[in-house]
């Protein structure tokens, strides 16, 4: 079992007052005494304690990854049948709403996650101990990864500056534009990027160079490519990471914080609450979703069969790309692969719901020696690759390239991701100006295919509209605010667009 960051969470949420955008589903009972949470924060341990709450968060972010594909035109929702996870269907289909449980537990979640780190910076100067400004940089870059997944999924937010949200507050203050919020994201990331520490003091930290990938990344989204170029070239140039000979061993356990991660959301093999609370779960949930449905065979462990990749999607990568069987697994052939399995019976499987023969191979649950107890399809201890290496160079070609700066550079930075996935240079692209910002956008998708960047890839670039099925142009670029939120603000919210 892995320990990492998240040996312990304590009781930390029995202070933390939640504003009414975040379902913050910790629940600990009081202790026969107590201290309460305006008189918290007295010694380094109790910021220690109150940051690890803000990191467990992450391991919530298996829903973005999931619905960041299924919203593409990369993968079928899938499941058991079509109204299984109705949520998820809809999104599949572009037919949601803003009463869709699954968006709502998106929202609440990035929010619980926004709402622990403003409870520490809103006491960032009550105690001062030594190491406090790389504590501080660690809480500003998660405020950041989460207000960016929230700008992304929904558009403008509320935000109140290093303070927790308190019930009421809905009423008063208003959603800031996606700039806004984008600004507010830029200076967290600058503060971490120049104040964190090159290594991690423990796995599954953030660094410095994490800092300067995501800043890059939110430069890339908002078109600033000369500010992404910069930021992305002191993440290359650091000498921190390379990529690996050997794609396939990146999501293996193995390969695990490899020499190509720069930001990995950690995951242990413990259950949580079960499905009353997928958030409470340490496990990816993700894994056991997007899983072979009634599967037995090797390698692999049985899961509800979401996330299903296209035969389009399949087909989209080329001939001799050493990453499609890596990424999709053809589960009619890998059971040919392997008669002599079970004594000759070979490998078994079902099929769901828009069944294409196809699952997504990165994050499937695998077998595990010492499986945990609970259900197994909340403990798979797959850790979810946020930022690698590869998506580091592959936005750096992009920014050089679009922003007219240096297309030589990207064509190295691009040429080098394509160089493992080929095994040789004959693959190399020549191209300049617009062509070759057509190859970087093709190189994401075969290189990124399911981890859950697909779509915003598409919206971004202004290519979602005619190629995700049923997307509607200034519409589907952001998602609604859920009902219950925009009920609750009472007229001070207004739904987004198509809504």
């Amino acid at each position: 079992m892995k320990k990492y960051l998240y040996t312990t969470v304590a009781a930390l949420i029995l202070f933390s007052t939640l504003c009414v955008s975040c379902s913050d589903e910790f629940v600990s009972p009081k202790p026969a005494y107590s201290i309460d949470s305006e008189n918290y924060f007295n010694s380094q341990s109790d910021y220690n304690d109150a940051l690890i709450a803000a990191y467990d968060i992450l391991q919530s972010t298996y829903l973005n990854a999931l619905l960041g594909e299924i919203a593409s035109d990369n993968t079928l929702a899938g499941g058991e049948s079509p109204t299984d996870v109705i949520g998820f269907q809809q999104i599949d289909d572009m037919i949601h709403t803003p009463v869709n449980s699954n968006l709502k537990n998106l929202w609440d979640w990035m929010f619980a996650g926004v709402q622990r780190t403003n409870y520490i910076m809103e006491f960032k100067d009550k105690t001062d101990f030594q190491g406090k400004t790389q504590l501080i940089a660690e809480t500003r870059f998660l405020r950041a990864y989460y207000e960016f997944e929230l700008v992304k999924w929904f558009g403008g937010i509320p935000m109140k500056p290093d303070a927790r949200f308190k019930v009421g507050d809905e009423k008063t203050f208003p959603r800031l534009s996606t700039q806004e919020v984008y600004a507010a994201i830029e200076a967290d990331l600058i503060f971490a990027s120049e104040n964190l520490a090159p290594n991690a003091s423990q796995t599954g930290r953030v660094t410095k160079t994490a800092a300067q990938a995501l800043l890059g990344k939110v430069y890339l989204y908002q078109n600033k490519f000369q500010q992404a170029a910069t930021a992305l070239e002191a993440v290359i140039t650091s000498g921190k990471y390379t990529l690996v000979t050997d794609y396939n061993s990146i999501f293996e356990m193995e390969g695990e914080n490899g020499s190509e991660s720069v930001f990995e959301v950690q995951y242990t093999d413990v259950e949580g609450a079960g499905f009353e609370c997928l958030q409470c779960s340490e496990g990816n949930v993700a894994v056991g979703f997007s899983g072979v449905r009634g599967y037995s065979g090797p390698l692999f462990s049985a899961g509800f069969s979401f996330n299903i990749p296209t035969q389009e999607s399949a087909d989209s990568f080329e001939v001799g790309d050493r990453r499609k069987d890596v990424t999709i697994l053809d589960i009619a052939a890998w059971a040919a692969a392997n008669p002599t399995w079970d004594n000759g019976n070979g490998v078994a499987f079902g099929k769901g719901n828009e069944d294409t023969g196809f699952f997504n191979r990165k994050y499937l649950p695998r077998k595990r020696s010492n499986d945990a107890q609970g259900d197994l399809n909340l403990t798979n201890p797959n850790n979810y690759r946020s930022i690698r290496y590869s998506d580091v160079l592959l936005m750096a070609a992009e920014a050089y390239n679009r922003g007219g700066i240096n297309d030589a550079k990207a064509r190295t930075y691009l040429n080098e991701v394509r160089r493992r996935a080929f095994g040789d240079t004959n693959h190399d692209i020549a191209a300049s100006g617009n062509a070759l910002t057509d190859f970087i956008w093709a190189e994401r998708r075969a290189e990124l295919f399911g981890e859950g960047h697909r779509f915003f890839d598409l919206v971004r670039t202004g290519k979602a509209e005619g190629t995700i099925p049923g997307f509607k142009k200034d519409k589907n670029e952001l998602f609604p605010i859920p009902i219950e939120e925009i009920q609750f603000a009472n007229g001070n919210w207004q739904q987004n667009p198509g809504y």
